[in-house]
């Protein structure tokens, strides 16, 4: 989702930062005041799911979630290159199946009530089969500019830098 797309998904997690934001503060304000504004507390609560999924997925396709590759960089890079496809498309199994299984469950709560909110469930349950297919497309896209790097950008699917690390570029010497 390079260009425009990583753009909109940027300004929806600004606009809902901003709505949770605004969302606490004014509950915060009303229930000093003795008027309790309890469904915002529901609505911040949905919001923040779908913000979490909208920053994993931005994070996944900018390469900067948290790993640990100590070992993994040891390795030339076609095997970097490998290993990380190997774990993306294990990765995408399961966000896959998450996928399924959170449409299940998006399902079965369709008729439940959130809170006091007076909004589906759903909502809230739905935003795991998005952001899993989100996160899917992220990784796939992630994989695919692996694959078509030359050997001067060396890209890899999880790790921001090059696949040319210092003790690489040793061993090539």
């Amino acid at each position: 989702m390079p260009g425009f797309l990583g753009k909109i998904e940027f300004v929806i997690g600004v606009i809902l930062l901003a709505v949770i934001t605004f969302l606490v503060f004014i509950a915060a304000v009303m229930r000093f005041f003795g008027h309790p504004l309890i469904w915002s507390v529901d609505l911040a609560q949905l919001l923040f799911i779908w913000l979490c999924f909208i920053g994993a997925t931005r994070a996944m396709r900018e390469r900067v979630h948290l790993g640990v590759d100590y070992l993994v960089r040891l390795f030339p890079y076609a095997a970097r290159r490998l290993i990380e496809t190997a774990m993306a498309l294990l990765f995408v199994a399961f966000l896959l199946l998450l996928a399924r299984e959170g449409y299940k469950l998006t399902m079965l709560n369709w008729q439940r009530i959130f809170g006091d909110s007076g909004l589906s469930y759903a909502w809230v349950t739905i935003a795991v089969p998005v952001g899993s297919m989100l996160l899917s497309i992220s990784i796939v896209s992630n994989l695919v500019q692996s694959w078509r790097s030359g050997p001067e950008d060396q890209r890899l699917v999880f790790t921001r830098t090059n696949g040319a690390t210092k003790s690489n570029k040793e061993a090539e010497a």
